[in-house]
């Protein structure tokens, strides 16, 4: 498998993740990691591969990862302070009733069904989720496509919080979609990542390529 570089510097690599993947290295098949080791090893001998952040194996789209160990620490701080923007794209099984919403849910992560289930506040293993979105796009035949903005970054929140107000990502069955888009991947995809480059000591926004499903 090809790795998909959209953008490289001294530091860190930007890659556009296919479907069917996962980010971190494991015994089952090429993952992110693997391939931009591989990359990177066409130019150094043992490169340092640090993953910054992950995306679920179905989706697509942009991952960061770091060349430096001194990149990743200042990457993944900024990732815990929030100050990253992350913006993706979903195509929606049904249009949502406001073009403009902000949406907050308290989740909890099912371990033995690998879902995000709706929970209450006052559950001690529940964890706040907030995302805004804005519809971009609305189909003849129901379907739309929106726009994504998450505030915070928990386990399966825009599948989940979608879900939750009768949005199922297309191809997202395990969220209540009605047929799958195809094996291993559903219609959501890391569209941009608004960062500070910590050599460049700018702020700066990098994009993955638009999927064939988002015409935007």
């Amino acid at each position: 498998m090809n790795i998909s570089i959209i953008k490289e510097t001294p530091g860190w690599l930007a890659i556009n993740k296919p479907a069917g993947i996962q980010v971190e290295r494991n015994p089952f098949g090429p993952s992110v990691e693997s391939l931009a080791y591989g990359h990177l090893q066409l130019k150094k001998r043992n490169p340092y591969v640090g993953i910054v952040h992950r995306l679920d194996r179905v989706t697509t789209g942009l991952v960061l990862v770091a060349k430096k160990k001194s990149i990743l620490r200042q990457l993944n701080e900024q990732f815990r302070l929030k100050e990253v923007q992350k913006t993706y794209l979903a195509r929606v099984e049904k249009a949502p009733a406001e073009a403009e919403a902000t949406l907050t849910h308290w989740l909890e992560k099912n371990l033995n069904e690998k879902r995000a289930e709706i929970s209450s506040k006052n559950s001690d293993k529940a964890f706040e989720c907030i995302l805004s979105y804005r519809l971009l796009h609305k189909e003849e035949n129901g379907c739309a496509l929106l726009e994504i903005r998450p505030v915070t970054g928990k386990y399966h929140q825009i599948r989940a919080q979608l879900a939750a107000i009768g949005c199922p990502v297309v191809g997202d069955t395990h969220y209540g979609a009605k047929k799958e888009y195809q094996p291993h991947h559903i219609q959501l995809h890391a569209w941009k990542l608004e960062f500070f480059d910590p050599e460049k000591e700018e702020r700066l926004e990098v994009a993955a390529p638009l999927p064939e499903w988002a015409p935007v």
